[in-house]
């Protein structure tokens, strides 16, 4: 592995923790909010990463991935425990506890593109880094020398951009165990659930065998704006 790619791994990886972090601290802050004060209890309304790191799909799978199959990046943070007797509507409060996790990683995603656009206008080089960056998502060349301090800012924001939108639509698939599974369970009829619920190893099998190409088709559109964006500026 080349110095670039290694440093665009690190960043990677940085980012994840991150991203993953602000993910289930979002989950925790909501069911706070809405009578569940058990995750807050643990301590999990929080962006330190150690409060929510899964060994293995925190640390070693992406690490595994960022060196044997760089390109694409997966992982997961521990689940965030909810106690859905504390909601005063359980059906509402639980949807709403949910879709906090993957619309964090939204907004994370739109923060960094405007913070992207804000230097692209304002700082020197600002525009020729971000445009580089936004068009290859590589260090190439020289590019590190234009700005020792501003390429890798401007990198972890786009990173930051393209991986939040990722985990915002990974967990929105309706398989069990990620977070859209858990609304779509609250529309199926009691029997249809029984057997949704059931999938177990078989809904585990389809998210690693799909996941990565729905996700792709899913995210492709938005982040080919977003990218459009950041290059007309």
């Amino acid at each position: 592995m080349d110095s670039n790619r290694l440093i665009i791994a690190i960043f990677e990886f940085a980012v994840l923790l991150f991203s993953l972090s602000l993910h289930e601290a979002a989950h925790a802050w909501m069911a706070n909010r809405l009578g569940d004060p058990t995750a807050r209890m643990l301590g999990r309304v929080t962006l330190n990463p150690l409060r929510h790191i899964d060994p293995l799909g925190t640390v070693i799978l992406p690490l595994i991935m960022l060196f044997v199959s760089p390109g694409f990046l997966f992982g997961w943070a521990k689940p965030t425990p909810v106690t859905p007797a504390n909601f005063k509507n359980v059906t509402r409060d639980d949807i709403l506890t949910t879709v906090a996790g993957p619309f964090s990683n939204i907004l994370a995603a739109i923060g960094a593109t405007l913070v992207l656009l804000i230097l692209s206008r304002t700082s020197a080089n600002g525009a020729d880094i971000v445009h580089q960056i936004a068009a290859t998502g590589s260090l190439e060349g020289s590019l590190m020398s234009a700005s020792p301090t501003l390429v890798p800012l401007v990198l972890l924001l786009y990173l930051a951009m393209i991986l939040n939108l990722f985990l915002a639509a990974f967990n929105l698939l309706p398989l069990p165990p990620l977070d859209g599974s858990h609304v779509f369970r609250h529309l199926l009829p009691y029997r249809a659930l029984r057997v949704y619920d059931s999938l177990g190893m078989i809904s585990i099998f389809i998210i690693f065998l799909l996941g990565g190409r729905v996700v792709g088709f899913i995210v492709g559109p938005p982040i080919a704006f977003l990218r459009s964006i950041l290059l007309s500026f």
